[in-house]
């Protein structure tokens, strides 16, 4: 059974609709031939993702998503904490729209669960070529 739970630290949730979040999500994972379980996301800023970060893999540095990896075969299932500091700062960055680099990191970490990988020799490509395959299937009614 599919279940997407948002919650905040020390952030407001981001306005989107939540039902067709899940209807994409469910669409990408099925696009990648798996099903969607229980997916946790927690949105908050920089100073949090930085203990997340520290606590759970020993890393100093601000990211913009950590996903915590529960998937059994073709079910995805984690929990996936999102920092809106760092969303914000890289569409500024990039020169992109913000809801187009949250919704980026949002389906970055079910391909993560789909079992994309993207630190590997030539991986953040195959990640790229996913993440706007994903994209470009977001329904027009996201926000």
């Amino acid at each position: 059974m599919t279940q997407i739970n948002y919650l905040t630290q020390q952030v407001e949730l981001p306005p989107f609709n939540q039902a067709a979040v899940q209807q994409w999500i469910t669409a990408v994972a099925a696009s990648l031939g798996k099903q969607v379980g229980t997916l946790t996301y927690v949105f908050c800023n920089d100073e949090y993702i930085l203990q997340i970060n520290r606590d759970f893999l020993q890393h100093d540095y601000y990211t913009d998503i950590i996903t915590f990896d529960y998937t059994t075969k073709h079910h995805i299932a984690g929990d996936m904490v999102i920092s809106l500091d760092t969303v914000r700062s890289n569409a500024q960055q990039l020169a992109v729209n913000y809801r187009d680099e949250l919704m980026r990191v949002v389906i970055h970490g079910v391909l993560h669960l789909c079992g994309i990988n993207d630190k590997g020799p030539g991986e953040r490509e195959v990640m790229e070529a996913h993440e706007n395959a994903a994209l470009a299937m977001l329904p027009a009614d996201i926000f």
